[in-house]
């Protein structure tokens, strides 16, 4: 009588694929003075996340924006870094949240970049539709700030599925007191948009009046699932200071990126 370990031949037990190993690629985030859409975009392209520009706005069919957009190089109280610079032609659409889907259906996004640029989207309108008592079908991203959030976003999105980190951890995020002028008028600072969204985040308080985290840059870190907290042990592979469009007279409006691979403790 046959053993129960003996197998017939030709029924040999095909060897276990093997254990992937573990992301313990990290990006880290030290919003220094600030963070916004366009500043989240220029650190991760500072950082070599993707290809030429050029390609990347093709991919998000944004093609049209070639020459209009570039990263370059800002000098803030004589640190260099870099910026994104943008001129946007002047749109006159009002986009409603379909539209935004519609669009980004429309790009050549991987699935993991779409579903975050949807989700930071979605999470943008019932946000505002939250702050001005509108479903989030309602909202409309208006005029160039459409356009603008695509860039930022989309952009964001792409160059962050590029890189791959396994962990994003962010510094807290320095709030100001005041007012912020915007089309509305002028509104308390953070904006009502950041504070409904700040539950989860890791704030601190930075000296001065007006805005400096943007509701872009704040959804975008929680779509993306970021964590809030301080340097993890690891090695730094690539970093990249970012500076804003908006100059503070007292501080850099800087935020600084670091890419790496996280040590054991």
């Amino acid at each position: 009588m046959p053993f129960a370990s003996d197998k017939p031949a030709g029924m040999e037990t095909p060897p276990s694929p093997p254990v992937p190993a573990p992301n313990r690629s990290v990006l880290v985030i030290r919003p220094q003075s600030g963070l916004s859409g366009d500043m989240m975009a220029a650190g991760l392209l500072g950082l070599g996340a993707g290809g030429p520009l050029e390609e990347l706005l093709t991919i998000l069919n944004l093609d049209r924006l070639a020459g209009r957009v570039r990263l370059a190089g800002r000098l803030v109280n004589h640190i260099s870094g870099l910026g994104l610079e943008v001129d946007l032609p002047e749109e006159h659409e009002h986009r409603a949240l379909a539209d935004i889907e519609a669009f980004l259906a429309g790009t050549g996004l991987t699935e993991t970049a779409m579903n975050l640029a949807l989700r930071t989207f979605r999470l943008l309108a019932e946000t505002e539709g939250a702050v001005h008592g509108l479903s989030p079908e309602d909202i409309h991203f208006h005029e160039v700030g459409a356009l603008d959030s695509l860039l930022d976003i989309g952009l964001a999105a792409l160059l962050l599925d590029r890189l791959g980190p396994g962990r994003l951890v962010c510094g807290p995020l320095p709030l100001r007191d005041g007012v912020i002028r915007c089309r509305h008028g002028l509104l308390p600072s953070p904006a009502p948009a950041v504070l409904r969204m700040l539950p989860g985040a890791v704030v601190t308080s930075l000296a001065g009046a007006g805005e400096t985290v943007t509701p872009t840059a704040l959804a975008f870190l929680k779509s993306a699932g970021a964590e809030f907290g301080p340097w993890p042990h690891m090695m730094v592979e690539r970093q990249a200071l970012a500076y804003g469009a908006l100059v503070f007279p007292d501080v850099p409006n800087g935020a600084l990126f670091a890419f790496g691979q996280e040590l054991e403790s």
